[in-house]
Formats: C-alpha cells, sequence, structure tokens
C-alpha cells in the first residue's frame, strides 16, 4: 500500500482531497450542486475531444470545464440558473458522443475519464494538479469575504461593494480550476461525490463556514485516503468507495435529526 509506485496515489489524492474540500463547501452554500455535477460532466467531454485530435487531455478538460462555467453563467443571468445549468450539460455531453463516435481507440481512456485512474498516477500528472490546486485555494483565500458574502446574503451584497453575478462567474471558473485539477485522477463521476457529499455533511455539522471548511476538508481526506486504501486491499473500485463512504458520512451527521424525528411519532403511535 505504500510501495514507491503508490507515493504519487497519495499525493495526487492529498491535493483532490484539500481542493474538494474547500471548493465543496461553497458549493453547498450557494447550492450549486447542479453545477459541480454538471462541470466535470462537460471537462468530459472536453478530454474526449482531446483524445480525438491526440493533444494533452488536460487541456481539454481546462478548455471546456471553462467554457462551461461561463455559459452557464451568462445563460444564468437572463433566466432561470438550473435551465442554463441543465441545456450547457446536456450540450457537452452530446459533443463528448460525438467526440467518442468519431474515435476508434477510446475505450480504456474513457473509463479512466468517468471513474478515474487514481491507482495509476503518474509523476507527469503530479506537478500541473499541484499548481491548478494551489492557484483554486489562492482563489478562495483571495475572494473569500465577498465570495461569502454573495453566497449567504446575496440581496444585501451590492450594498457592500459586491457584484453577486461577478461572484458567480467567478466561483464557477474556481469550479472549473477544481475539476480540472481531480477529473484526471478521481473521474468526472467521483468528482461530483467529493464536491458534495463530505462537505454537505461538514455544513450539516458546523455553523461557521469557516469550521465547516476544516470539516470538509478532513472529511474528504478521510474519504479519499480510505478509498484508496481499501480499493488496494479489496481490488474493488475506488469509485465504489468513495461514493458509499460520503453516503455513509452524510447519514450519519444527520442520524441524530432522523432519530429525534421518529421518536415523537412513535410516542404519538403509543399514546393512540
Amino acid at each position: 500500500m505504500f510501495s514507491d509506485f503508490m507515493v504519487n496515489t497519495w499525493i495526487a489524492a492529498t491535493i483532490v482531497g484539500v481542493v474538494a474540500g474547500v471548493v465543496g463547501v461553497f458549493v453547498v452554500i450557494r447550492g450549486d450542486t447542479f453545477l459541480a455535477h454538471a462541470l466535470p460532466h462537460g471537462a468530459f467531454a472536453g478530454a474526449a475531444g482531446a483524445v480525438l485530435v491526440g493533444i494533452d487531455s488536460l487541456l481539454g478538460i481546462g478548455v471546456f470545464a471553462a467554457v462551461g462555467s461561463l455559459l452557464v453563467s451568462a445563460l444564468g443571468r437572463r433566466g432561470r440558473g438550473d435551465v442554463a445549468t441543465a441545456l450547457t450539460l446536456a450540450t457537452m455531453l452530446g459533443l463528448g458522443a460525438f467526440f467518442l463516435s468519431r474515435s476508434s481507440e477510446y475505450s480504456a481512456e474513457v473509463f479512466s475519464l468517468l471513474f478515474g485512474q487514481v491507482l495509476g498516477v503518474s509523476t507527469v500528472e503530479i506537478v500541473p494538479m499541484l499548481v491548478l490546486g494551489i492557484a483554486c485555494l489562492a482563489a478562495v483565500a483571495t475572494l473569500y469575504r465577498p465570495l461569502l458574502l454573495a453566497s449567504l446574503l446575496p440581496a444585501t451584497a451590492p450594498a457592500r461593494g459586491v457584484r453577486p453575478h461577478a461572484m458567480t462567474v467567478v466561483f464557477g471558473l474556481i469550479v472549473a480550476c477544481a475539476t480540472t485539477t481531480s477529473v484526471p485522477v478521481v473521474g468526472a463521476l467521483l468528482m461530483f461525490a467529493l464536491l458534495v457529499g463530505p462537505p454537505a455533511t461538514a455544513r450539516t455539522l458546523a455553523r461557521r463556514p469557516s469550521t465547516a471548511i476544516a470539516l470538509s476538508t478532513a472529511f474528504t481526506l478521510i474519504v479519499v485516503w480510505a478509498s484508496i486504501a481499501l480499493a488496494y486491499a479489496t481490488d474493488w473500485p475506488v469509485g465504489f468507495f468513495v461514493t458509499a463512504l460520503s453516503a455513509l458520512l452524510y447519514l450519519g451527521a444527520h442520524a441524530p435529526r432522523i432519530r429525534r424525528a421518529a421518536v415523537p411519532r412513535s410516542v404519538a403511535a403509543t399514546a393512540g
């Protein structure tokens, strides 16, 4: 598990866990879970196009994720945000299907782009992941207060000199950057689970955003590290453990509330 060929895996998983943990809290606060679902899938289409023309898949992921976030922001400003996100997602998935239909050697690439290749990370992939991850964290740290204000109090943000739509555009690009960092390793499908599951659990347990970010990062790292260890030990897909552990964390955080809600009903049933 800690042999030489696994070193890059642990490094990559740590980068992904920290980025997803921090960015995911704002995804949950802003109610942008649909965006977090759409952009990784759009990035998958960009990677498929890059594979088709023979260029670095990371470039395709970055371009499509950024363009997708800008489209969602532009269309959402003139209408419903969920409709804009759905249309962008459908368009990018259609392009992805077209790119894949034009290629004859894509089965392994498609599987890795959808589900990741966390157990086969090369040294070449670590450097761009680290650079993009630092860029994500630096953007969140720099824009923390205005982003938080625009997320929690969008109606009063303009009075304090914060433009909510500008923050929407910027945050979309931050999610695109996080997607570009993570999709080559954890895949388009699993990135959504990491951006939502552990951060939503942290948000349930913590009132203060700063505390939620710290908890979210810890939970995400635990999920990623435990998933790698379990996948290594069992030879089961790492994606299964990522999604299962994320769901268990969320259910565990809500268990006390479910229990409290069930007690009055049982008392009422007994009294009746």
